[in-house]
């Protein structure tokens, strides 16, 4: 420190530097705290570094952390990407292979359809060139055996005779195609074709005998012939058309139906005789059952059993029935099947331990009824014909001794306690 003193010049103060003094104790403070503010500053900045590595490893730590949580959550919602296209690509290859089997079921039905309509086209087809050539053969046969038919009723005399084989052969097709219509409408028709067959009939016989008489035998035979075989592949066709509408099944048809019906009667033949075995095996297995029981029956409970022969016989019928043994048992054992004395017995018996058990009472406690302890100790009254009433008197009767008396006093106070529970 430096002193500084005042001095007079010219009677003004003045003042003058004195040379610098040194204070070491307060050098020495100055120095401690100095020291000691480096130290704390110092500190401050250990502190400070290791706060901030702290800081810096607590946040690289939280960095691999969310890096850690960031590449799951990534891998998580890569999985559930994958899953969710594997999803949608199931669906689609499942939408894919129901819209694929819609559209071959699709073609299949159209493809059916096409060629149900061919089939029944092609029916349609065959059906009319059958029924063209049917028509066109009885024209055919019409011409040939006409002529002939003509021949026969010419006469000079009366020749408007000549209508007569129009009429034979136009009344067979008339009547045909009033059998047509009866089938059309469901009606009978075989009386439409039996006239047509008839007048068939009979235009081939003037044919055949006129074609002998007038002409040659092959002349008379084929135009006999051409007589029949019109009206009669006319009626093969109409024939046809009946058993299709009607739904006749063809030959084939029939023996595959008969060939069913055999197979289908052979199986439930086979069904009937197992289930008839079976029938047999149960009530084999009854009867023996049944033998069995009687047998116990009799081996348990023989008075029983013979009064319900004997019951069963009275009442006519050949076996024990349960209603039998139920009411022998009553006769004989005064309880219903499965109860008896001994049975009530040992049930009231084994009660009696569960009660004494529960209650932790011995099981031959002392009953209600009378015994040597409690009899009538009292010496009978004076006049025993008009049964006077006893009066106690000291030393009627002999006293107990004390252990007596004590077991006395014990066995009252647990019959009390045992009346109150």
């Amino acid at each position: 420190m430096t002193a500084t003193s005042v001095e007079k010049v010219n009677g003004t103060p003045v003042a003058s530097h004195a040379e610098p003094r040194f204070d070491p104790v307060a050098l020495a403070e100055a120095e401690a705290i100095r020291t000691r503010a480096e130290a704390e500053a110092e500190a401050l900045r250990i502190e400070a570094e290791g706060k901030a590595e702290a800081e810096k490893i607590k946040a690289a730590e939280e960095a691999r952390k969310q890096k850690i949580a960031n590449d799951k959550a990534e891998a998580r919602a890569r999985e559930e990407q994958a899953a969710r296209e594997a999803r949608i690509a199931e669906s689609n290859r499942k939408q894919a292979e129901a819209e694929r089997a819609a559209r071959e079921e699709a073609e299949q039905a159209e493809r059916d359809k096409a060629a149900k309509q061919e089939t029944q086209q092609k029916v349609e087809q065959a059906e009319d060139s059958w029924r063209f050539f049917a028509i066109a053969f009885a024209v055919m046969c019409g011409v040939v055996a006409l002529p002939v038919q003509m021949a026969a009723f010419w006469n000079d005399k009366a020749p408007w005779m000549i209508s007569a084989p129009f009429m034979l052969e136009g009344a067979a097709w008339v009547v045909l195609r009033g059998a047509a219509a009866a089938v059309a409408a469901h009606r009978p028709h075989w009386h439409f074709r039996l006239i047509a067959w008839l007048l068939a009939f009979v235009a081939a016989g003037v044919n055949l005998w006129h074609g002998l008489a007038a002409f040659d035998p092959a002349t008379a035979i084929g135009t006999a012939v051409a007589s029949i075989a019109g009206p009669g592949v006319w009626d093969l066709h109409e024939h046809g058309r009946i058993r299709k509408r009607d739904g006749v099944p063809t030959r084939r048809e029939r023996k595959a139906a008969e060939k069913e019906a055999k197979r289908l009667a052979a199986e439930q033949a086979e069904k009937e005789l197992r289930e008839a075995e079976r029938q047999a095996y149960r009530e084999k297995a009854a009867r023996e059952t049944a033998e069995a029981l009687d047998e116990m029956r009799r081996t348990e409970f023989p008075d029983v059993h013979r009064h319900a022969l004997k019951l069963a016989a009275d009442l006519g019928e050949t076996a024990i029935t349960e209603a039998i043994w139920k009411r022998a048992k009553l006769d004989v054992d005064g309880a219903l099947p499965g109860e008896s004395a001994d049975i009530f017995r040992m049930r009231n018996a084994a009660e009696a331990r569960v009660e004494a058990a529960r209650q932790k009472k011995p099981v031959n406690a002392v009953s209600k009824t009378a015994n040597a302890q409690r009899a009538a100790q009292m010496p009978p009254g004076p006049n025993r014909v008009l049964k006077t009433r006893a009066t106690r008197r000291p030393g009627d009767t002999p006293k107990y001794v004390g252990a007596a008396r004590k077991q006395a006093a014990i066995t009252a106070k647990n019959a009390v306690r045992g009346d109150a529970n």
